[in-house]
């Protein structure tokens, strides 16, 4: 069914001015242009829209009825019509990363970014979800996992040590062996690459112990919970950068086994490597990283 797009808003702004001449002129058209279009649509329609009354004009049972059934799509329409048309000198860069990463390592530094780039319009999607490249607006992610993804560029951000962690009230910096952990609460993140499991044997420790644990399902939130003093976490230098700062966390442990991996990966199509803007924010991420691993 063909849509009369152009005859409906006329007859919208008529609607609304109540008036033909006032239409016309909101319009930047003849008044005779404003009647062709509206009884174009009433031939459409088969009713009878609007009716003369006095020089204005009201709306006919059916044109009241039709008027109150499109006026909020119509005026929606306009709203984003006019809302586009303002972003048509803006240069987006839409960047998706995980939460844990969005949260403590690149919301922390972005504003450096935005002001060498101020005609750079950023929007930051924080989430686990993998890119569909071919289906959703994303120029460029910071993916959680192995790397591994054929097809697509791939580079790593950084390597990250993964330490036990928790508030110094909890339990003081370098207070306790591995042996003594398992006596305490344990802060498990659900999804990350670093387990006590994988952590335990690599200290020497088998413990017969029934663990009192709790789990997250977000690093940031596992991180969160060890500076307010819930347990002990096992966790990354990377995402922990300003609690380890600023004493909020310790590690507990004067001396433990290292783990030391790589988890967050840059990842695009290889086409938008062509795209400056992909390039300007990989070539500041870059930076960025270089500066942390040379303050670690």
């Amino acid at each position: 069914m063909h849509i009369p797009i152009k005859p409906i808003f006329v007859f919208h702004t008529a609607a609304r001015a109540g008036s033909i001449s006032r239409a016309a002129k909101e319009l930047s058209v003849t008044p005779s242009a404003v009647s062709q279009q509206i009884q174009a649509l009433e031939l459409q329609l088969g009713v009878s829209l609007l009716a003369k009354a006095g020089r204005g004009i009201v709306l006919t049972e059916a044109g009241e009825r039709y008027f109150s059934m499109i006026a909020d799509q119509v005026e929606h329409i306009a709203e984003a019509t006019a809302t586009i048309k303002g972003f048509r000198s803006v240069t987006s860069l839409t960047i998706r990363a995980t939460p844990t990463l969005s949260n403590k390592w690149l919301l922390p530094r972005l504003a450096s970014f935005l002001d060498q780039q101020p005609d750079l319009e950023v929007r930051l999607d924080g989430t686990n979800e993998p890119t569909d490249f071919s289906q959703e607006i994303v120029d460029i992610e910071l993916r959680h996992g192995d790397g591994r993804w054929p097809g697509l560029f791939v580079e790593g951000v950084v390597e990250e040590e993964f330490m036990p962690v928790c508030s110094p009230g909890y339990a003081a910096a370098d207070s306790l062996s591995p042996e003594d952990l398992p006596k305490f609460r344990l802060i498990h993140s659900a999804k990350s690459q670093a387990q006590w499991t994988t952590w335990f044997p690599l200290a020497g420790v088998t413990s017969t112990d029934r663990w009192q644990r709790v789990l997250f399902d977000r690093s940031h939130m596992a991180i969160d919970a060890a500076a307010r003093g819930m347990g002990i976490a096992l966790e990354s230098t990377l995402m922990m950068e300003e609690e380890l700062a600023s004493g909020r966390l310790v590690c507990p442990v004067a001396s433990y086994p290292a783990i030391r991996l790589v988890t967050q990966w840059i990842v695009c199509p290889f086409d938008h490597l062509r795209r400056k803007k992909v390039r300007t924010f990989l070539d500041w991420l870059r930076e960025e990283r270089d500066a942390w691993a040379a303050r670690r």
